[in-house]
């Protein structure tokens, strides 16, 4: 669970949009992509693969099973 927290927070940073542009291209609510960056809340599968393919991120990697 600490590396999908770990990367998940890390690409979120890096991805040039903000908490409020994420959020609204996801369908939840800005306080939920903090959290996903700041406690030990992680996303619904559903959410999850809503923010792969938005942020253009990798399932495998995100989940620690590629690097």
């Amino acid at each position: 669970m600490d590396t999908i927290k770990q990367r998940l927070s890390q690409e979120l940073k890096l991805c040039n949009l903000t908490t409020i542009e994420i959020a609204k291209r996801v369908g939840i609510s800005p306080e939920m992509v903090t959290q996903y960056s700041t406690t030990k809340k992680l996303p619904r599968l559903d959410t999850f693969a809503k923010l792969c393919k938005e942020l253009d991120l990798s399932a495998n990697y995100i989940l620690g099973l590629e690097d």
